[in-house]
């Protein structure tokens, strides 16, 4: 105890103690307060008189859990004192790192600075454009599901938390996640391959030290980098950090495809309800805290997944290692039951990636030999394209001399708005829809004469959902009104297939302010349509079943392969017949539209207690809105659109979050996770939407620490 004592003399000055961890030695500095944090570092090694470079080095606070990196700093500004003991210890460290295709890497992060820009560091170093979109989470096992992020921490679960953090006493890392262990779980790295040699990701040592002035290069960074790790690692590393997307391969794998990962699929959890779904958003990590701040250490594991579901600009020229990882972290999120999906869609996903497997195994066209001359007149033609679909509009019902014309969706089409006690009876009606409102009448002369309509529903801040069964002949679309009492219920059903695309791009377009004369109504035509088209079994396979090794389980969710049984590799070849002719970057560009198109997509879930409830309800935040819940159906009680929002806050004694509508105001707590996580998910959405196509743009970090901080 003695020795943690420093003795203060008359002139202010007293004894620093400082661990180096490289060394495993103590060092004992004679320090005044007014010391700078740089000028420390400076001192100790000095003292220390080994020839090697520093410059990676930071001195860390553990008992304050802070990184101390403002270099010009002063002891006395960070409230070092006698009793301190910091830790002076490489910025760089190695971290496992799983990416959305289950594969495991080995990195060099830094744990000094803010997990936002460790991320981005990491996917400038992968070839992953717009980093913004991801984020690290811990790992995660099935037992992390059974409890609320609130029971574990409170009192009575103060036991639940010390086995869920694997020790027997004492706190976790005091982080803003404590439900998951600062330490990687046991047997959350078993799935990894250690006969295969780990990918070192990134320069070991930073080439511009961010906080240290200390610069005595001794040993060179490559050195540093063999010495340490030996030359058991891949050929693609490179000093300079200048990295081809292509160039890191993992054996023989590049990142643009993915390796068979059957042991690494062993350790992907599958959510059992609603409840459970919403558990998993405990994982994320505070991007505006270093991951070291957060109980992560060297060697540790985490997760990078996609956070946002708001995929910006995905070029298949240039983004080929991006869409690959956004195709497998759609379809593990398919197989493990995180999302729902009907029967014909599960069929047309599996049929999807049987092509992309053939595909992966053949030549493909490169997308990267075009010339210059060649691409630019490409994207000239596109943007000349836009821009005249834009000052056009769209031509449906519409006349080209008129620009004044609004245009107006119209035909006879099935209603039904469910009751108390009445049987589903639909009833047949005239349908317009004209500048976000659906009107419907008797007959088509009722409307024609400007007869009032018998129903009027304004469609900006619905919720729509497809209906669709291609075997039943069904074509439905399922309405969600906002009214003063919560969401209202309607059903709208199509006759054909051409008429419910239609009918169904406008709904969607209309629930978000935007009207047919939208130069994208077409599009979102074409796309829903090609959706269905992909969905219709074909009358034969295009390939015999001895031709392909499928093993029913890794291509469907489990719920479909106990149903279908021996049938289910005879049908997943029927559907692939209507992909058979898509090439490797457009079968897994189709999987993800139609991962989109899917109801529940990029719906992310926390289980909340509204202030003025009784109950647990589920918050549903969505790149574009965030919706109130029934916990256990799901239904939409009432939603909110993120451009009707006027300000958020965090209550941080009271853990509550309060936003102002312009219709009112709502506060609740966030029971599965951290108030801070529901917060960053708002406010990352918000910052997404301001992303324009200005080639020259540059992130705006501050924005984004701003928007989602909560201003702490």
């Amino acid at each position: 105890m003695s020795s943690k004592v420093a003795t203060i003399v008359a002139d202010g000055s007293w004894n620093l103690r400082i661990y180096v961890t490289d060394l495993q030695v103590d060092r004992t500095l004679r320090v005044k307060g007014d010391f700078h944090i740089g000028g420390v570092m400076l001192s100790l090694v000095e003292d220390l008189g080994i020839a090697m470079d520093w410059s990676d080095h930071g001195l860390w606070w553990p008992e304050k859990n802070s990184w101390l990196t403002r270099t010009r700093s002063t002891l006395d500004q960070y409230g070092v004192h006698a009793d301190a003991v910091l830790h002076f210890t490489p910025m760089h460290k190695t971290l496992r790192v799983q990416l959305p295709d289950l594969r495991y890497l080995d990195c060099r992060i830094d744990f000094s600075i803010k997990t936002f820009n460790a991320v981005q560091q990491l996917c400038r170093d992968l070839g992953i454009r717009h980093p913004e979109e991801l984020s690290f989470c811990k790992p995660l096992e099935a037992h992390h599901l059974k409890h609320n992020y609130t029971y574990v921490n409170s009192k009575k679960g103060k036991e639940a938390n010390g086995r869920i953090n694997g020790v027997g006493g004492g706190s976790p890392a005091p982080d803003t996640n404590t439900f998951v262990s600062g330490v990687s779980p046991s047997g959350s790295t078993g799935s990894l391959d250690m006969n295969s040699p780990p990918l070192m990701c990134g320069p070991p040592i930073s080439k511009t030290p961010r906080a240290s002035p200390i610069s005595k290069p001794a040993v060179t960074p490559e050195s540093t980098w063999k010495r340490s790790y030996g030359n058991n690692m891949n050929s693609t590393f490179s000093p300079n950090g200048n990295v081809s997307p292509n160039s890191f391969i993992y054996g023989d794998v590049p990142l643009s495809q993915s390796p068979i990962t059957n042991k690494a699929r062993n350790s992907l959890l599958r959510p059992k309800s609603l409840i459970e779904r919403a558990r998993m958003n405990v994982a994320w990590l505070d991007s505006s805290l270093s991951i070291m701040e957060q109980g992560v250490r060297e060697f540790d594991t985490l997760r990078l997944r996609y956070k946002f579901y708001s995929f910006y600009d995905l070029n298949p020229k240039i983004d080929s290692v991006r869409i690959n990882q956004i195709y497998e972290q759609a379809k593990w999120q398919l197989l493990s039951e995180e999302l729902d999906c009907t029967e014909e869609e599960a069929l047309m996903f599996a049929a999807l990636q049987v092509q992309v497997q053939i595909q992966a195994n053949m030549p493909q066209p490169s997308l990267d030999n075009n010339s210059v001359a060649g691409v630019a007149d490409d994207d000239i033609d596109a943007a000349l394209s836009e821009l005249q679909v834009t000052l056009e509009g769209s031509h449906i019902n519409s006349s080209a001399s008129d620009i004044t014309h609004v245009p107006e969706l119209y035909d006879y089409l099935r209603f039904f708005k469910p009751k108390r006690f009445t049987f589903k009876a639909y009833k047949r009606y005239w349908f317009t829809c004209r500048e976000l409102t659906l009107r419907l009448y008797k007959t088509q002369e009722e409307a024609t004469r400007g007869s009032i309509p018998l129903h009027e529903i304004q469609l900006r801040g619905c919720e729509v959902t497809p209906d669709v069964c291609l075997t039943q002949h069904k074509y439905g679309i399922k309405l969600e009104v906002p009214t003063s009492d919560g969401m209202s219920e309607m059903y709208i059903r199509c006759d054909t297939e051409e008429q419910y695309a239609k009918w169904m791009a406008a709904c969607k377009l209309a629930s978000k302010g935007r009207s047919l004369a939208d130069s994208s109504y077409e599009a979102e035509v074409a796309s829903i349509t090609a959706v269905l088209q992909m969905q219709r079994p074909a009358p034969a396979p295009a390939i015999s079943p001895s031709e392909l090794d499928i093993i029913p389980e890794d291509y469907m969710p489990l719920r479909f392969v106990k149903r279908l049984k021996g049938k289910l590799v005879h049908r997943i070849l029927e559907a692939h017949t209507n992909v058979k002719d898509l090439g490797l970057v457009e079968a897994k560009m189709n999987y993800i539209k139609a991962w989109q198109s899917l109801p529940d997509f990029g719906i992310s879930l926390f289980v909340v207690k509204f202030t003025d409830q009784k109950k647990d309800e589920l918050l549903g935040v969505a790149y574009n809105r965030i919706m109130r819940m029934d916990l256990n159906t799901g239904d939409h009680l009432k939603t909110w659109r993120y451009s009707t929002i006027k300000a958020w806050n965090i209550n941080w004694n009271a853990k509550l979050m309060m936003i102002q509508f312009e219709e009112g105001n709502i506060m609740f707590g966030c029971l599965s996770a951290d108030c801070k996580v529901v917060h960053e998910f708002i406010g990352g959405y918000i910052f997404l939407s301001t992303r324009s196509k200005e080639s020259n743009q540059m992130l705006n970090e501050e924005l984004f620490h701003k928007l989602t901080g909560g201003w702490s």
